[in-house]
């Protein structure tokens, strides 16, 4: 396969969590045809501090929701789980009704207080991970920020980021991943909240520095050319 068909959901986050998992599957049925589907960070619960352990308890029901839909495609979000450590924003991958990868947030945004709820994962996990002779990587939102966490993903054909980006730093979210697309010469999908104070940004970024954004729709898709992978990286050999 020399191209995929790649969605991003940039929705808001409402109170019941029932209603944003039943947004969520409608959208997922609305874009069957997609190969890779990514959700904004923490989409189904929020960073909801007041109610913790039931947004933490919400984990097993939304995967076990979930499942049965996701067959040939890839579906990529971040929720809210508790473990023996402590609780953790949670990064997994979901594909033939299983899950095939997951990361915890390491990298936790202080001016949020996201470290006085989460147990922070570790850097060291957060490695590539490879489906059908691609390979992929993530960073959860605020981890985009740090440089050696881009080395980590070093040769990756695909880079997704669910996100939960404020909109006072829109433009940071942007040009960082845009920079993240060009300097690994790769294409990074970017998959961010649209509540009234998210900066949206969701985009599709080709290895070239190209985008595809909308900042009015509730999914923005777009097909890819896995070829410009490596023409770009014969163009500008920089390795």
């Amino acid at each position: 396969m020399t191209s995929k068909k790649v969605t991003t959901l940039q929705f808001a986050t409402l109170p019941s969590y029932q209603a944003n998992l039943d947004r969520l599957i409608e959208l997922i049925k609305a874009h069957q045809s997609s190969d890779i589907i990514i959700a904004p960070e923490v989409i189904l619960t929020g960073f909801d501090y007041d109610y913790f352990d039931e947004a933490a308890s919400f984990y097993d029901y939304a995967i076990t929701s979930l499942r049965p839909l996701i067959d040939h495609q890839m579906l990529i979000l971040t929720l809210i789980k508790a473990t023996p450590q402590g609780i953790v924003n949670r990064g997994v991958v979901m594909h033939k009704h299983q899950i095939i990868y997951s990361q915890d947030k390491a990298k936790l945004f202080r001016l949020g207080d996201e470290h006085r709820f989460f147990v922070a994962g570790k850097s060291e996990h957060i490695s590539k991970f490879e489906l059908n002779t691609l390979t992929y990587g993530i960073l959860i939102c605020f981890e985009l920020r740090f440089k050696e966490l881009w080395q980590k993903l070093e040769g990756c054909d695909i880079i997704l980021i669910p996100a939960k980006w404020g909109k006072p730093r829109k433009s940071h979210v942007e040009t960082l991943s845009r920079a993240l697309a060009i300097i690994n010469q790769c294409y990074v999908i970017v998959s961010n909240a649209s509540d009234e104070d998210m900066a949206k940004s969701s985009a599709i970024i080709a290895p070239n520095g190209d985008v595809v954004m909308n900042d009015r729709l509730e999914a923005i898709s777009a097909d890819i050319d896995l070829q410009e992978i490596k023409k770009m990286r014969r163009y500008l050999d920089i390795r």
